[in-house]
């Protein structure tokens, strides 16, 4: 089951930073002037409409379930990327630079997926996708919480783990709703 989760994994990924490095052709690094508590906000508006879409069960905008998902990736990779970028770094930042972080934050995400994997033993892949979002949506209001407390935590991880986590059940909810074919 591990050869086909890494799989999968690398595929919806693949289609996310296929997304990321379009949109940064279009529109270059134009997030780069969000601080991160506007990053998680709109990553938790993204959240908020999976739910409401879940709980309603239709929509009334035409964009899916799926598109959402994706944009929860692509807009945590960005939130851990601008975690590491200082306010001196340029504004606009070039596909070939961009590309490598966005990789590196990937590689880092996955690591942390295939150690948890290893203890859980993929109970994910008898989750609910509906309970997957609910999660996703608990850590946002944490890492809230966190920025709320200029980013101290007592015993808690921190807001980076959060993102990472979120990247997670985002992939998970895409390949069981069928995104990833191997």
């Amino acid at each position: 089951m591990e050869e086909q989760t890494i799989g999968e994994y690398k595929q919806v990924i693949e289609a996310c930073k296929d997304i990321f490095l379009k949109k940064t052709k279009d529109y270059g690094t134009a997030w780069r002037i969000l601080r991160l508590p506007s990053i998680t906000d709109q990553i938790f508006i993204k959240a908020k409409r999976i739910q409401s879409i879940q709980n309603k069960g239709n929509q009334k905008v035409e964009d899916g379930i799926t598109g959402e998902f994706i944009g929860i990736i692509n807009y945590c990779i960005i939130a851990l990327i601008q975690m590491e970028l200082r306010e001196t770094d340029p504004f606009e930042l070039d596909v070939e630079t961009i590309e490598p972080l966005y990789d590196q934050k990937v590689k880092s995400t996955f690591e942390l997926l295939m150690d948890k994997n290893h203890d859980y033993g993929e109970a994910w892949r008898d989750m609910r996708v509906s309970s997957m979002t609910d999660i996703i949506l608990m850590k946002l209001l944490r890492v809230k919480q966190i920025e709320d407390n200029q980013g101290v935590t007592i015993i808690s991880e921190g807001i980076d783990a959060n993102y990472q986590d979120m990247i997670n059940y985002s992939v998970f909810c895409l390949i069981l709703m069928g995104f990833a074919k191997l």
